[in-house]
């Protein structure tokens, strides 16, 4: 009985160390990924937003990213409103991009963002890496 036991617990033993071996897949550990995007930075400011505490209609911004996932990021910025249709995009290498909180469709007034950082997966298709979310005051 106690030979079966042994017998039971080495094969499980095996079985363990083989399943783990066929999920590897040969190139050693992975690094766990890290992406992050700041709020944003007023980096002009329009002479209506001097005193305000956070970006206005009009205003420049960029943000801080940083990720281990791609070289090439881009940041997509989307604000929507009343009347607001915005959705602009910024490569963030090999400097830092920016936007400017107004367009043609969006030409003035207080609107809602979200600032996806991303990366491409192919000419189609890109992968969300982290995002923020803030209020642009009109």
């Amino acid at each position: 009985m106690l030979q079966r036991i042994a017998s039971t617990v080495a094969l499980v033993a095996v079985l363990v160390f083989a399943g783990a071996a066929f999920a590897s897949n040969g190139a050693g550990p992975t690094k766990p990924s890290s992406s992050t995007i700041s709020a944003p930075i007023v980096v002009s400011a329009t002479a209506s937003s001097a005193t305000a505490s956070g970006p206005r209609f009009g205003d420049t911004i960029t943000f801080n990213v940083s990720t281990t996932q791609t070289g090439n990021p881009f940041v997509n910025l989307v604000c929507t409103g009343d009347g607001v249709g915005y959705n602009s995009w910024a490569a963030f290498w090999p400097t830092a991009g920016s936007f400017v909180l107004s367009s043609g469709g969006w030409t003035g007034g207080a609107a809602d963002c979200t600032a996806k950082l991303v990366m491409y997966v192919t000419s189609s298709k890109y992968k969300v890496l982290a995002s923020t979310s803030f209020h642009v005051d009109a």
